[in-house]
């Protein structure tokens, strides 16, 4: 009976855990443009579903992004406009070519 209980205290625990990880970062196909630019703005960098499986991480400028990484502008789809532009992605910065 003992072991019943650890089982069944082991099943609540980890579908506990598995649903904190299945929560979802905002979705820009269910906002508008504005208001998703407004998001990006507040937060200062957040991470962002662009669709069902797509997901990245936009800042709103320069400060946001890591040693080594420049923000680089950034289109997502959103409920009134396929190219809204929200604000950045950090990407690596370049070096340029020493001819």
């Amino acid at each position: 009976m003992k072991s019943v209980k650890v089982i069944y205290s082991a099943i609540a625990l980890v579908s506990m855990s598995s649903s904190a990880l299945a929560q979802s970062n905002p979705l820009t196909l269910r906002m508008s443009c504005n208001g998703a630019r407004a998001l990006v703005a507040t937060q200062g960098a957040i991470v962002l579903n662009t669709g069902p499986t797509t997901y990245d991480r936009y800042v709103a400028g320069y400060g946001r992004c890591v040693l080594g990484e420049v923000p680089d502008p950034a289109w997502v789809p959103t409920s009134d406009n396929p190219q809204c532009p929200i604000g950045y992605r950090c990407v690596e910065r370049t070096r340029p070519s020493g001819r």
